[in-house]
């Protein structure tokens, strides 16, 4: 089966807003078995799959709390079409096994209400998930598709644009 030929897996964004204008960013761990993390671009902001029977915002506030620990935070977007990316051939079977070809995103964007000790990394859920990041930091939203893998920097480009207005303080 060619790759064209498969589905995308769909998926959710969340952009997290601090107060300041600035979005949250983590830094990808490395994992054994799964992709290859390319240096200079293992920076994103929170995603993951939507579960069955889970709206898209449900799935988003659902990872933003398994990824992040924070549940402190509003809704103030929801970007206005799914954004889709391909995976490169080579890991096409990988994480999936060849079921898809890539992801199909729904983004939302929160302003984070809380403090920054609320932000837990290490233990995500309060210690219910494995951590998805090593690090984190507040970036300007701008700056974001410079600091992605290269196949998905055409949909951090349109979350951007999609977000751009609400990256200024509150």
């Amino acid at each position: 089966m060619n790759a064209e030929d498969l589905p995308y897996r769909r998926n959710v964004g969340a952009a997290l807003f601090n107060r300041d204008g600035l979005v949250f960013l983590g830094r990808r761990r490395r994992r054994r078995g799964g992709m290859e993390l390319v240096a200079g671009f293992e920076w994103q902001m929170p995603q993951g799959g939507v579960d069955e029977g889970e709206t898209p915002l449900e799935a988003a506030r659902r990872e933003l709390f398994e990824e992040t620990n924070v549940s402190s935070a509003s809704l103030l977007a929801e970007a206005p079409d799914w954004l889709s990316y391909d995976l490169p051939p080579e890991a096409l079977s990988g994480r999936w096994k060849g079921r898809y070809r890539g992801q199909t995103q729904k983004w939302f964007a929160f302003r984070f209400e809380g403090a920054d000790s609320e932000i837990n990394i290490e233990r995500p859920g309060g210690g219910a998930f494995k951590p998805e990041f090593d690090a984190w930091r507040w970036a300007p939203l701008e700056t974001l598709p410079a600091l992605i893998i290269p196949f998905k920097r055409a949909v951090y480009e349109a979350v951007v644009a999609a977000f751009q207005e609400l990256a200024r303080p509150a």
